[in-house]
């Protein structure tokens, strides 16, 4: 698992580990993706999505990725329109954004009285898509550090907020098992009690 540590003056989640992750952009809805998900993940990411569609998600995952790590899932090609911003270096080195290797696999919304919330969606790659060195963080932004893959097992030792702990156990079940989950397990904290359900 690719694995990286907040800073010590995070204002959320100091010090923990976690995965690269971020928001979604406004631009991230008309990235020209070269691959999507399969029709199965991206027809549960459309439920109970809200406003941002299932592409903006899946370019915003590749992006955040590009950004916290420095690592590119993307296919070589030119863009066929003009690239945003938040996109330009990785269209300088000759890829546009492949989300075809993306498997959607948990989803999350933080309590009410958070100190930030979040409505999260996790996502599942094998490092073998990457376009470039899996081992090469040179183009990582400073937002994580100690970034390095760990085997699943030693992951799950590390110092991790409570829903990476509960996402890194999906893992194991879904690598034990071999075959995706019917459906996407979602702890849904829209109301006054949060709930465990499952996307189908």
């Amino acid at each position: 698992m690719l694995m990286g540590q907040r800073g010590k003056s995070a204002a959320f989640m100091p010090n923990k580990y976690v995965f690269p992750g971020g928001a979604v952009d406004a631009a991230d809805a008309d990235i020209p993706l070269a691959g999507l998900p399969s029709a199965q993940c991206m027809d549960r990411l459309t439920l109970q999505s809200g406003p941002v569609p299932p592409v903006g998600i899946v370019a915003a995952a590749i992006r955040e990725l590009w950004e916290e790590t420095g690592l590119i899932l993307g296919k070589a090609g030119s863009w066929p329109r003009l690239v945003p911003a938040d996109w330009r270096e990785f269209a300088e080195l000759g890829y546009r954004p492949d989300a075809s290797a993306l498997r959607f696999i948990f989803r999350a919304i933080t309590p009410p009285g958070a100190p930030r919330r979040f409505d999260a969606r996790f996502f599942l790659a094998d490092a073998d898509h990457l376009a470039n060195d899996p081992d090469d963080f040179t183009n990582a932004q400073d937002e994580l550090s100690h970034l390095h893959w760990v085997p699943l097992a030693e992951a799950r030792k590390l110092d991790l907020p409570f829903v990476t702990e509960v996402v890194l156990a999906e893992i194991a079940g879904l690598l034990r098992r071999g075959e995706p989950d019917d459906a996407i397990p979602f702890f849904d904290n829209t109301g006054p009690e949060g709930r465990l359900t499952r996307l189908a």
